[in-house]
């Protein structure tokens, strides 16, 4: 059951998207707001004093901090400000609140109270990207930060690898070549893809080219930055009928792309899990065949 609150017709919170690297993408609205609103919930106040004093505005109410560790507690005072009739902006450092950016508990209690939530649109460093990458965008999925560790990590790539829609990551630049190599790993090394750093900053670049190339080039760079990857999904694939003599050639060929991935250091059952999320193929079939190839 929700918190009992009374409503008040002027109370509200607003999410508002901030620039993700340059001040002047911020909008009218999000300045008016700034200077406005009765409290602005911030990931980091010290970033978003600097953007106030960028656009040379000064907020006139209470500014505080709003992140990971400490949302679920600010959630109690957002929501009573709101009650109260007041204007509460809740702003992250870069993009939109609640994007893999603290916004959600928020969002959820002053809902739950049945008090008004709104949105101010504007800059998005995932939509960036999928609008730089060049690959298809008329279908994709926002997969925020990979795991950290490298075998959950994999796991997670495995189970992406019959996605069809255009996948989009965020990522650290410290783990952007361990990331490339497991997408290339479990993905194929020719599947397209793309690094976006810096989006609309001074050093903003975008690499494209297949995943062996990119995971290549990350692991003889220093990559810096704030990072977006970009991968392309799954092509559609005509399944190989693993019990059609006339297959034969396809079937030796799906067998060798798991005995390489095996070779590589995977388990059997995981490497004819990819390929056969890749290929389309019956996964037991593959299974079998795998295993008389190898006997």
């Amino acid at each position: 059951m929700g918190p009992v609150v009374t409503a008040s017709p002027t109370g509200r919170l607003v999410l508002a998207a901030t620039p993700i690297g340059d001040p002047e993408d911020a909008s009218v609205r999000l300045s008016r707001l700034i200077e406005t609103a009765d409290l602005i919930a911030a990931e980091d106040t010290r970033r978003f004093r600097r953007l106030a004093s960028a656009l040379g505005i000064t907020p006139r109410g209470r500014v505080i901090s709003n992140y990971e560790h400490n949302e679920e507690a600010r959630s109690g005072t957002l929501l009573e400000v709101v009650a109260g009739g007041g204007t509460v902006l809740v702003v992250t450092d870069a993009g939109m609140p609640g994007v893999s950016d603290p916004g959600l508990r928020a969002v959820r209690a002053v809902v739950e109270a049945g008090l008004p939530v709104t949105a101010l649109p504007g800059p998005s460093a995932a939509l960036t990207a999928l609008a730089l990458s060049g690959l298809p965008s008329d279908r994709f999925c926002f997969e925020g930060f990979p795991p950290r560790t490298p075998g959950k990590r994999a796991s997670a790539f495995r189970a992406l690898a019959g996605e069809p829609r255009t996948m989009i990551f965020f990522e650290s630049p410290r783990r952007t070549a361990d990331t490339l190599a497991a997408l290339r790993d479990a993905l194929g090394g020719d599947r397209q893809a793309a690094v976006c750093r810096e989006l609309t900053k001074t050093y903003e670049e975008v690499k494209r080219g297949p995943l062996a190339e990119l995971a290549d080039w990350a692991s003889a760079s220093e990559v810096l930055g704030e990072i977006s990857i970009v991968v392309g999904g799954a092509p559609e694939r005509v399944p190989v009928d693993l019990f059609d003599p006339s297959a034969a050639d396809d079937v030796a060929a799906l067998v060798a792309r798991v005995q390489a991935r095996v070779d590589a250091g995977e388990r059997l059952k995981d490497a004819v899990a990819a390929v056969s999320a890749e290929s389309g193929v019956n996964k037991r079939g593959l299974y079998d065949a795998a295993v008389k190839a190898r006997d």
